[in-house]
């Protein structure tokens, strides 16, 4: 039986991954660590789904961590993210606490088994540029050309992946003394929020149409006066990317909910393609129907993991 340390929330936008990791804290006696991308910038809280308001449980507050800890204009990086998440991880196991993530950016989840030391790695551009000539199949035949043990990690299937993989390789050919590895203390026991496509749909339209008339608009255009560019708010992408284009009258009210509604979607369904790459590496997520009870996920899961 695995000895598992940790327990891993995840499912597409709108399914209820935090209300169900909220709740898994309260009986458990955890914390949450957000795996959201998102979520760590400040004053992106009803776009980025933040609903601060769930981490109360029956009267209690929730314990969060890697919320609002960077600044919207700054860049927030993956190996940023996996230094902070072994911070809050070992202070969450050093307080004698359970620590629950909780997210659906792809990456963040991956970095509870993939070691991403890699990313600390900075750009070179003159190789980019050379790169970025070649197709994806020439690209991929690149990548083939390197020891397993710096590409093993690589998406094959992404051109912007595999120039940064070659990239990263290259360095590691010619820089050997490069620390490449290091030991995850994570041991997570996956459970997932399973929805079908319908679903997913009408979860997402309802979830929109909220947001729009509960302050989201005015969440954007705060960001705007707080000096956030456009630009900036379009790299943020979804809510931010079509409220600012909104806002500055590339879109009508009409077309904001129309191809917003679309592109989330369209992210859910590259969030539930990148769960089903975890499975296919090995990872076994624990699925569970959206409409579960809770308690039923209590008796199932705690026995499993020997959790008090």
């Amino acid at each position: 039986m695995p000895n598992y340390n940790c327990i891993a929330v995840l499912g597409t936008t709108a399914s209820g991954k935090t209300n169900l990791a909220c709740n898994l804290a309260y009986h458990l006696n955890g914390e949450i660590i957000s795996a959201d991308s998102r979520q760590v910038y400040k004053y992106l809280n009803i776009g980025a789904g933040k609903d601060l308001d769930e981490y109360v449980v029956n009267s209690q507050k929730i314990n969060h961590n890697l919320i609002d800890i960077c600044e919207p204009d700054e860049q927030f990086f993956l190996h940023q993210f996996c230094e902070q998440l072994q911070i809050a991880f070992n202070k969450i196991v050093g307080r004698n606490k359970l620590p629950i993530i909780c997210g659906g950016t792809g990456l963040y989840i991956d970095a509870l088994h993939k070691d991403f030391s890699f990313t600390q790695i900075k750009e070179n551009q003159d190789l980019r540029k050379l790169l970025e000539q070649k197709t994806k199949q020439e690209l991929q035949a690149q990548i083939q050309l390197f020891p397993n043990e710096f590409v093993a990690h690589v998406d094959l299937n992404s051109k912007k992946r595999l120039i940064r993989g070659v990239e990263v390789a290259d360095y590691l050919i010619k820089n050997s003394n490069y620390i490449k590895k290091i030991e995850l203390p994570y041991k997570p026991l996956y459970i997932g929020i399973k929805t079908n496509v319908e679903e997913r749909k009408e979860l997402i339209r309802k979830r929109l149409i909220y947001r729009l008339d509960n302050g989201l608009i005015e969440e954007v255009q705060n960001l705007l006066q707080k000096g956030i560019t456009s630009e900036r708010l379009q790299f943020l992408g979804l809510e931010y990317k079509f409220v600012s284009l909104y806002i500055n009258g590339y879109l009508t009210k009409h077309q904001l909910k129309e191809q917003l509604q679309i592109a989330i979607f369209q992210f859910s369904k590259r969030q539930q393609t990148w769960f089903n790459k975890l499975e296919k590496e090995g990872i076994k997520i624990n699925w569970i129907d959206r409409n579960y009870k809770l308690q039923d996920v209590l008796n199932l899961f705690v026995p499993k993991i020997g959790f008090k």
